[in-house]
This record gives structure tokens, C-alpha cells and sequence, in this order.
């Protein structure tokens, strides 16, 4: 998929932020913020847009991760306010910053967690 291609399936965004990734609380699990795109939406907005949804949080979504066979994309994002609106479809309590090593034992997609191993603070 290219930056212009529209998103098939679900994007799971990689907030991450001082060595911290973002993960949230759905039903009783913690995982990426994930989404399905509209219409015509490439997975770098999907991404941003679902962030913004569920916490509150703007971000950019740039680097789009290679797809896991079977597997939506993944949108490495990063974070563009430090406070999150008071819109967000979460509660600050299903929120968490996650260290990379900590995100990484979470059992997350394998594109995720390669990006994440070569991108953890020393």
C-alpha cells in the first residue's frame, strides 16, 4: 500500500512518544488504538482520526509499518498535543503509556514490535 492507497481493514495506530507507545483498555484487554477507515481514507488518517476519537490525543500519522500476513496495517504516529481534548470516547483510566519493552512482552503484531526493538531508548 502507498500514502495514496485507501486503507482495507483495520489500522492499528503505534502512538509512541519519549520511549512510550500508547495502548487502551478495550474490552478488558490493552491494545493499539485501532479502526476501521472510511470511505476512501488512507491508513495514515484512519489512524490519526481514530486516535483522536478514542483519546483525545492529536497525532500525525506518517510512517505506515508493513501489513502481517492476514493482518491490517499498522501507522506509526506521533504525538502532537500533550493534553488530550475533552472529546475522546475513553477515559483517562483506559489510557496507558506503555515503555516499548513492556508494549513489546504485550503480545503485539510482529511489524510492531520489530519497529518498536529497533526504536527503543538506550
Amino acid at each position: 500500500m502507498t500514502l495514496e492507497q485507501a486503507a482495507e481493514g483495520p489500522v492499528d495506530a503505534v502512538v509512541v512518544n519519549d520511549g512510550r507507545v500508547l495502548l487502551v483498555d478495550v474490552q478488558g484487554g490493552w491494545i493499539l488504538p485501532s479502526g476501521v477507515p472510511e470511505e476512501a481514507e488512507t491508513a495514515q488518517a484512519t489512524a490519526a482520526r481514530v486516535v483522536y476519537e478514542l483519546t483525545g490525543y492529536l497525532v500525525d500519522g506518517t510512517s505506515l509499518l508493513e501489513s502481517e500476513s492476514g493482518g491490517g496495517p499498522a501507522v506509526v504516529c506521533h504525538l502532537l498535543s500533550e493534553d488530550p481534548s475533552g472529546e475522546a470516547q475513553l477515559t483517562a483510566g483506559q489510557l496507558r503509556w506503555a515503555p516499548f519493552a513492556d508494549a513489546i512482552a504485550a503480545g503485539l503484531p510482529t511489524p510492531v514490535r520489530t519497529y518498536l526493538e529497533g526504536h527503543t531508548p538506550v
